[in-house]
């Protein structure tokens, strides 16, 4: 299942990492949220198979550690979403449609 595009209204917002939104539910280790807003990522789904940090042309994307967690230990945090240019190329590449980029979201700078 896909990454909800309309996340913003339908999940609450309920933490801040490294300045970047977390939207709920978060019941770790199994549901870590979703994690942005302008570039967000499922963290529920993610795979951490690296596609989106190679091929990001201005680097959004880092690391962090999600201990525990049944899809992957690791996910690519959107650290630097407002860095986004819109190229679109992590949504592409993302094999199970964890990535959403919404220029139109709240936070673009």
């Amino acid at each position: 299942m896909a990454i909800d595009p309309n996340f913003e209204r339908t999940r609450e917002r309920v933490d801040e990492r490294d300045g970047v939104a977390v939207w709920g539910p978060v019941e770790p280790p199994e549901k870590r949220g979703i994690h942005g807003t302008h570039v967000a990522v499922d963290f529920d789904i993610c795979l951490a198979d690296g596609a989106c940090l190679e091929d990001c042309p201005v680097d959004v994307f880092e690391w962090v550690d999600t201990p525990d967690h049944p899809e992957s230990e690791i996910k690519a945090h959107p650290t630097y979403e407002d860095q986004c240019i819109d190229c679109m190329l992590c949504v592409d590449v993302c094999p199970v449609d964890a990535i959403d980029v919404d220029p139109s979201r709240e936070n673009r700078v």
